[in-house]
């Protein structure tokens, strides 16, 4: 599954950059992919600049499962998706909700991984 986007940021964007990466990847026919599981309320917020303690607050109890999938979960291994992870926090996050619903294991799958504080003045 990809991380969701909230209703309000997806009308606005227009697509879930994670949902149209995670849908080309041609998978294992007993691998589903399903965008409609775990759902993200909106954030009036932009975390780029936040530190990591910041990001972890703001993040919790930031998404919820839909009650329409609730049993597909249930001892399921889930992969989820994330186009770009910085802190690990949304991650993070995401496991917890999927684990206190049922779910035995999570794995991340993510494309790009920015790179830590001490190492961006290195290569700046």
């Amino acid at each position: 599954m990809p991380v969701p986007l909230s209703q309000e940021k997806l009308c606005a964007r227009g697509f879930n950059q994670s949902w149209e990466l995670v849908r080309r990847i041609d998978c294992d026919k007993h691998i589903h992919k399903n965008p409609h599981i775990l759902k993200r309320y909106h954030h009036t917020q932009h975390q780029a600049n936040e530190n990591r303690a910041n990001r972890q607050l703001a993040i919790q109890d930031m998404f919820y499962i839909n009650p329409q999938h609730q049993r597909q979960l249930e001892s399921a291994s889930v992969i989820v998706f994330d186009d770009v992870m910085t802190s690990g926090a949304t991650l993070n996050e995401i496991a917890r909700i999927l684990k206190d619903n049922g779910v035995s294991r999570v794995i991340n799958w993510v494309l790009l991984r920015t790179l830590r504080p001490s190492q961006r003045s290195e290569h700046v």
